[in-house]
């Protein structure tokens, strides 16, 4: 079996762990990142408050332990954005626990080049050979408008639980994103360039050739997710039923059929639309195009959920993320909470509360009056870019 079909079989298969097994991160040390001059963090295995005012640093803690996991900065696609003002160079030390491992990782951000990533102090070739050592899932107040916000977030929230959970999956997004920039780079020029269309047919076949793969893997993935978030919501709304459906390209009969029928369908789909890409000067059809769509009762949660129906929803997406993260190897993923319970009501609160209490969880918010309720471990104080004070 290759490693493909071992991916697929083990998203498909339900295997949840006898045994959890910690994974957590130890320490961080910032240095030129955002507005962190040179910092250091030494975190607690459980519960880990980061307290502060707004625009002091809280986020920007946040995105370094992301960028460990997803090897990119969540606000930014810009990953120079991440240097301090100022500077040329910057630099995320993490030290963490994952698989019974120590491992070490440092990211070194340039103004003038590509990020360099070091594993146990070997540089990695490619960020996928980095990505998803350490796990993790943010929960951020952007979030809670996931169900209602463009096709776009929502295909970010799989690829980015993706890239983590398969480095297979992250190698074809990689090269499935670059072909599609070169492609509508091709279609942008080619009315005052028509001998770069010569090279529109190889283009679209490699990105049906790679597509098929992501569609399949995303197909696998969201079947997982929806049954895994319906048993959450159920618990928070049992007289409301949540489902979904996974949305590819219209050609697409079926998502989960053999890489090379899906491949097929996706090539007779973009040459039939050959002319009509042209025109438009872009890629009209294929997985960068796909949707997750969210249903409650049946109907369209964005379009007919309440502001708690679809806050509901996000929640149980993103609680059921973490834990199809632990079926996966039976550790849970650091969850990071970005300001996340002061935009939720009491009762939603306590839900988030009472399913975090396994694995690392590190939240942020502007007082540290929550910490006797969370039983932090670490409390941190966050002052311009510097650790004020640190609690245990």
């Amino acid at each position: 079996m290759c490693d493909n079909e071992r991916d697929f079989a083990r998203l498909l298969s339900y295997k949840p762990s006898n045994m959890e097994k910690p994974m957590y991160i130890k320490s961080l040390k910032l240095q030129n990142f955002r507005n962190y001059a040179d910092e250091s963090f030494a975190f607690d295995p459980a519960v880990n408050l980061i307290c502060g005012e707004n625009g002091q640093g809280k986020t920007n803690l946040l995105e370094a332990a992301v960028a460990c996991s997803t090897m990119r900065l969540f606000r930014t696609a810009q990953k120079k954005e991440g240097l301090r003002f100022g500077e040329n160079h910057a630099f995320i030390f993490a030290d963490f626990l994952a698989q019974e491992r120590d491992i070490s990782l440092e990211l070194r951000f340039s103004r003038t080049k590509a990020m360099e990533i070091y594993k146990n102090g070997v540089r990695q070739k490619r960020q996928s050979d980095a990505q998803g050592l350490l796990k993790t899932v943010l929960f951020c107040p952007e979030d809670l408008m996931l169900v209602r916000a463009g096709a776009a977030a929502r295909r970010r929230f799989l690829d980015t639980a993706l890239c983590q959970m398969r480095p297979n999956y992250a190698r074809y997004l990689e090269e499935y994103n670059r072909l599609h920039e070169h492609k509508t780079r091709i279609l942008r020029d080619s009315e005052e360039k028509p001998s770069l269309l010569s090279m529109w047919e190889d283009f679209s076949l490699r990105m049906a050739h790679i597509g098929a793969q992501i569609i399949r893997y995303r197909a696998y993935y969201c079947r997982k997710l929806l049954k895994a978030a319906a048993a959450v919501y159920a618990d928070i709304a049992p007289h409301e039923v949540l489902s979904g459906v996974y949305k590819t390209v219209s050609s697409v009969t079926d998502p989960f059929a053999d890489a090379r029928t899906i491949e097929k369908q996706l090539i007779d789909h973009v040459f039939s639309h050959k002319t009509a890409e042209i025109a438009a000067k872009s890629c009209l059809s294929g997985p960068h195009k796909d949707d997750l769509e969210l249903l409650l009762d049946g109907r369209s949660a964005a379009s007919f959920g309440s502001q708690g129906q679809v806050r509901t929803c996000t929640l149980s997406l993103k609680l059921a993320e973490r834990e199809l993260f632990f079926d996966e190897d039976g550790e849970y993923p650091v969850l990071l909470l970005d300001d996340v319970l002061s935009e939720l009501d009491r009762r939603r609160q306590d839900f988030v509360l009472n399913r975090i209490s396994a694995g690392q969880v590190m939240i942020t918010c502007c007082e540290d009056g929550i910490s006797e309720k969370l039983r932090a471990g670490a409390v941190f104080h966050i002052q311009n870019g510097e650790k004020s004070a640190e609690t245990h």
